[in-house]
């Protein structure tokens, strides 16, 4: 298969990859001199993705495939939907940002994948298949869908988060960004009928600005959820706790308590837009999805506390957008009568408008802002300290003060913990569960749960973890 991608451009390769063995090649460049057979096509994405599909049998028309997509609130939305299934008895699979769960089976799905290519899908799926399993959960990103990584999955069910500011690097404008969400509502109308049968359900997010645009998109069966009355599912009765929160999920016909250990009224929507899947699109009773929620204990790297003793709150979280940071900060607020101290940087070559934004967002809700690495990639790491310092200058913050700029990230934690006070809280943003941090083309080893425990076993005299090593250590 010829690929065009970013830098390389697959085509060039037929030569070399006939000279290997290959019997044949698929592309969609007008070439003449071929040593092998070639095959024509319009684009060469959805036509590998269709083709690994029926390499491995087809396997998402035998499942009941729920496709969950969005800015922000993915990861936690598809294990919410993944307990559920696995509450009302059903024999499911996850793929998500954190790991494929097959059966007893869990596999890293790599340092920085968001959606495994077509290939591991569709391999993911057939092995599913394989094992048993009836249903899969399958987190899908806007790069995914536009890459046609996740076509041919045949979706049963769509969900979404949000749709807020993100990767405008690779779609350019908000519009292109929010048509890649979107495909994955036009997608289940293009599924064909399953012998075990498929719902066909839009789950749709009615405080999302998002709303109007997939509702008009959708060409199948929606339902929508809200914080507010009115729609298929709503909340009442919201109590939020440091602990974790409780509410009633209100329909039509049901009234459904629901208590969850996760923490953020944020939470309370991808609950709902879980619950909707299940009660709506499953048929899944009221009572075993609300069981399901609740056994949820959280999600790795997602507003996961490190506590060793100390006598402040510790957390780590994903937020690497600015509505995640947004309402990430919010949450931090909720949970400590004390200050809030942010550790977050802003990675290279992507989205560079995020970086003013996020630091504008710390400025206003953290009490005190540390900018420092976050997978600077091929850029000058100083220059995107830089570009976030001046925004968090031009918004009245004052470094040395209320923000500081320390390039090492494992420093930089350092720095959030040494700031604490008691009663305070520091949060660190941006990689969450991820296993390595980019500078030039290399990916080091780096956890933020590994640094921020090893950071406070310094800070108390612990003997325990080794604080990571990045090309900025000193």
């Amino acid at each position: 298969m010829a690929l065009e991608g970013v830098s390389l451009d697959g085509h060039r390769f037929i030569a070399d990859a006939a000279e290997k063995g290959a019997i044949a090649v698929v592309g969609m460049q007008a070439l003449d001199k071929v040593s092998i057979p070639y095959i024509r096509v319009e684009d060469t994405r959805p036509a590998l993705a269709f083709l690994c599909a029926a390499f491995n049998g087809n396997p998402a028309h035998k499942l009941i495939v729920i496709g969950v997509t969005g800015t922000d609130g993915k990861t936690t939305t598809s294990n919410l939907i993944y307990q559920i299934l696995l509450a009302a008895g059903k024999h499911a699979g996850i793929i998500s940002t954190v790991n494929a769960v097959i059966g007893n089976q869990v596999i890293d799905t790599g340092f920085h994948t968001t959606t495994p290519d077509a290939p591991d899908t569709q391999k993911y799926l057939r092995e599913m298949v394989t094992a048993g399993l009836t249903h899969v959960v399958l987190e899908s990103t806007s790069h995914g869908l536009s890459q046609h990584r996740v076509t041919g999955c045949e979706f049963d069910i769509g969900v979404i988060t949000n749709i807020t500011h993100e990767h405008l690097d690779y779609h350019k404008t908000y519009e292109e960004y929010r048509a890649a969400k979107g495909r994955l509502f036009t997608m289940l109308a293009e599924t064909p009928e399953k012998p075990q049968g498929n719902p066909r359900l839009a789950v749709l997010n009615r405080d999302d600005s998002s709303y109007d645009y997939l509702h008009e998109l959708t060409r199948v069966k929606q339902v929508a959820y809200s914080l507010n009355p009115g729609m298929d599912v709503w909340a009442e009765d919201v109590r939020l706790q440091s602990s974790g929160m409780s509410f009633v999920a209100v329909g039509n016909d049901f009234r459904q308590p629901i208590t969850s250990t996760l923490v953020g009224d944020y939470n309370i929507s991808n609950i709902l837009a879980a619950f909707s899947a299940a009660v709506f699109g499953l048929g899944i009773s009221p009572e075993v999805a609300a069981k399901g929620i609740a056994a949820l204990p959280g999600v790795p790297g997602r507003m996961e506390r490190i506590d060793l003793g100390q006598n402040f709150t510790a957390i780590v979280d994903f937020a690497h957008t600015p509505n995640a940071l947004e309402v990430t900060l919010k949450t931090a607020r909720q949970l400590t009568g004390g200050r809030v101290i942010a550790v977050f940087g802003s990675a290279g070559l992507r989205d560079r408008e995020k970086r003013r934004m996020m630091a504008q967002v710390s400025i206003h809700m953290a009490d005190a802002t540390v900018l420092t690495a976050e997978d600077p990639r091929t850029e000058s790491l100083d220059a995107i300290l830089a570009e976030m310092a001046d925004a968090a200058v031009k918004e009245g913050g004052i470094e040395g003060d209320d923000f500081f700029r320390v390039p090492d990230r494992g420093d930089a934690i350092r720095k959030g913990l040494q700031l604490a006070r008691p009663g305070d809280l520091v949060i660190a943003c941006g990689k969450g569960h991820e296993q390595s941090m980019c500078f030039g083309t290399i990916e080091y080893p780096w956890d933020d749960r590994v640094a921020m425990r090893a950071a406070l076993e310094e800070l108390l005299g612990i003997k325990g973890d080794s604080m990571p090593v990045l090309p900025t250590s000193k």
